[in-house]
């Protein structure tokens, strides 16, 4: 998902929060005759004459119209915001020319880029994955770090696995991320005596 579907997520999330906690405790205040008569002087049920005359009028329906149409717009571009997005599919390799192409997957380096973090010392777990962002093509890979490990040793690990990964892909448009984040306990590792 993009980021700014991500934030438009959290901001519309954020509203509709806000306005169900509002109404809720309009609610709840007028049931409970809070605070202080602020309610009592209002009739129980408001008349609903203002609302039949407004739809009433000749340009109600294509008011309804045009909301429902903006409205089902807005799910439609929602939904397709929403889906997921493919893997990259298999990479041209230089070299490919009328003679023939090579192709390479780029999930099989990923995952062996994985692997060798994962053999760094102070690193208990990582994935690789490639996804395509802004136009790139992007080799993401995340390790989980031991919370004793030295950070500047998996940095090193790190570059140097992202430096093998630009000479086995040999492309300019593809990139490397590498996140590490600390476990927060140590494993135990089960003892055999």
């Amino acid at each position: 998902m993009r980021r700014t579907v991500l934030g438009l997520d959290r901001v519309v999330s954020l509203l509709l929060g806000i306005a169900l906690a509002g109404l809720g405790a309009a609610l709840l205040s007028w049931r409970a005759d809070w605070p202080g008569g602020l309610w009592r002087d209002r009739r129980p049920y408001p008349g609903t004459g203002s609302v039949q005359a407004a739809t009433g009028q000749p340009w109600w329906p294509w008011a309804c119209a045009a909301a429902g149409t903006v409205l089902v717009l807005a799910a439609v571009w929602w939904l397709i915001a929403h889906v997921p997005r493919r893997p990259v599919g298999a990479l041209l390799l230089p070299g490919s020319d009328r003679d023939g192409r090579l192709l390479l997957d780029p999930g099989g380096p990923a995952g062996i880029a994985a692997t060798v973090l994962a053999d760094t010392p102070g690193v208990r777990s990582a994935h690789g994955r490639v996804v395509r962002e802004r136009g790139r093509i992007v080799v993401v890979l995340t390790a989980v770090a031991e919370p004793h490990a030295d950070l500047d040793d998996i940095a090193g690990a790190a570059d140097a696995v992202t430096a093998d990964l630009r000479t086995v892909l040999d492309r300019d448009d593809v990139v490397a991320r590498v996140t590490v984040t600390v476990a927060a306990r140590r494993r135990s590792i089960s003892r055999v005596d």
